[in-house]
Parts: structure tokens; sequence; C-alpha cells
């Protein structure tokens, strides 16, 4: 059995074909990092119409790198929300068309669900029930798993996500983008207790960074800037260190209170190197492990660890 998987919920065009024993045989992503870094974000326009221009090719390549045809496909996957409304248009009506003319069954994937499955792809069976950390640039949320499709929700961002806590204090860096690999690479040798940030509603499981903006504004005014290189690391720190203390403090807070001892990772953001870290040692502590699924640099270094 060969599915391919076609994703395009926001401002990467993504294909990829699985067999029937989970195994990836092609995996193709189109960024569009040029096309919005004079923006300095994501503008939904532009996005659309690169996944206009990018899609087939995307395709066309994960056939070629897996070494197989259209008629070698058994079905098709895509992503039907939620994301931006133009470009997920663009890859479900591909999606669409390519089912209705090769006759192939059309397989709706939920963007969080395809986020919490994808630690299945690990190769490694992932324990049931576990707490799942969901961190994206548009969601941040903690969930108990007890099955496939077995999900319940036990604490949301009220207002940012992580990913866009990242993204917008990147900004008043003048970091560029993307901002949150950005931020995260500067902040490697800084200070992390350089800025007393704040950590919102410690006592619960849900998120909230407004707050944590709003501080950092106010810091960055009494220092002035530019700043200079040393102090510029030292904020970045400060910053990763105030986001990433918050999503693993809560994540661990959650096992406890569920009495389960595996906390699986996903999303986006889930590739920074200080979270993935910081929550295998939080688990270690209370005798649990943490899952991720690990990108192409960590497969190729069998290591837990990515860089952002």
């Amino acid at each position: 059995m060969r599915l391919l998987a076609i994703e395009s919920s926001c401002d990467e065009t993504a294909a990829a074909i699985i067999d029937g024993n989970r195994k990836i045989l092609a995996d193709i992503v189109s960024t569009q990092f040029e096309q919005h870094a004079p923006f300095g974000g994501v503008v939904p326009e532009v996005a659309s119409r690169e996944h206009m221009a990018t899609v087939a090719t995307a395709v066309t390549r994960a056939l070629e790198t897996a070494s197989c045809t259209y008629a070698d496909l058994d079905a098709v996957a895509v992503t039907v929300g939620p994301g931006l409304i133009g470009s997920l248009f663009v890859g479900v009506m591909f999606a669409k068309g390519l089912s209705l003319a090769r006759k192939l069954p059309l397989v709706a994937v939920n963007h969080l669900e395809g986020h919490l499955a994808a630690v299945d792809l690990l190769g490694e069976p992932v324990p049931y029930p576990h707490v799942a950390l969901l961190v994206s640039g548009g969601h941040t949320a903690l969930y108990r798993v007890d099955g496939p499709f077995n999900v319940r929700t036990l604490g949301v961002t009220l207002d940012d996500a992580a990913g866009e806590a990242f993204d917008k204090t990147a900004k008043m860096l003048g970091l560029g983008y993307p901002g949150g690999a950005k931020l995260s690479r500067t902040a490697v040798g800084g200070n992390p207790a350089f800025l007393p940030l704040p950590i919102a509603m410690k006592d619960k499981l849900d998120f909230s960074f407004s707050g944590l903006k709003t501080a950092v504004h106010t810091q960055l005014q009494k220092l002035g800037q530019p700043l200079h290189e040393a102090m510029l690391r030292d904020v970045c720190a400060s910053i990763e260190n105030a986001i990433v203390g918050a999503l693993v403090s809560k994540a661990r807070a959650a096992c406890e209170r569920e009495g389960i001892d595996a906390l699986v990772l996903g999303g986006g953001v889930a590739a920074n190197g200080p979270l993935r870290d910081r929550c295998a040692e939080a688990m270690e502590r209370i005798g649990g492990r943490c899952y991720a699924h690990p990108c192409d640099a960590c497969r190729r270094a069998r290591s837990l660890h990515c860089d952002p």
C-alpha cells in the first residue's frame, strides 16, 4: 500500500509517500521563507499563490524519490484544516482532482490530529495513554490521548500560540523572518536569566503568552536599541527560556495530574532543541519518557535534539 499525503495549511508545501509499514518513502517540502521575509511574517495571499506554483512539482518529486508513479498509489490524504483558507484550498483541490482522476480514496486529515499522530512514524510503539504537547505557530495545547481519535483537551492557549510568541518577539528585536528559528539560534550561549519574564497561570494547564510579549516590549524600551551582540544573545535566551519554561512545566504538571509517564511532542515548535531536551529531562525526573518525531538532521544523528 502506498499513500500520497499533501500538506498546504500555511507557508510550506509538502508531499510525502508512505507505505503500508509506515515507512516514509519520500518527504518533499517546499518552503516560502524568501517570499514572506520582506513582510516579516506570512501573508496569506502570497502563501496560497506559492502553493499553486509548487504543489504539482512537490508531488512529482515525491513520486520520483519513492520510485513510483500515480498508478502505484492506493490513496491520497490531504490536510483540510485548521489553517489558512486559501492555502488549504490549493492542497485540497489538487488532492480531490487526483482522487477523481485516478479513482483513489481521499482521506481528509485534521491538521492537529496529524501532528499528534506523527509520532507513530518513529518506528517504535508509543504507549497509550500519553499526554501530548502540541506546539506550533498557530496552536499550543495539551491533550490526553487514550488511543487513536480518543483525545481529550487538558489545556489550550488563551491568546497567542508559543510559535507566535517566538515570532513576534523576534520581530521586536529585528531578527527577520522566520523569527522563531532565528531567535533560538541567536540565544545559543546567552544568559537565560538576563531578563525577568513572566510565566502566566502557573497553577493551570492553559497557556497565555500575550503578557510575555508585553513584558519583552517593556524591557526593550528600558534597554534601548540596537542591542550589542552579547546583550542580544542574553535577551533571546531569556525569551526562549520563558516560553520553553511555560511549556515544560505545564506538560509535566499534566502528566503528574493524569498519572501518565509518557509525553509526546508535536508541531513545528517541537523542533526547538531546548524544548526537546528540557521535556526529556523533566520526564526522566518523574520516571517517564518523552517521545518526539525526529527531523532529518536528528535521524542522521540518531539524537533527540533538533536545531531550530
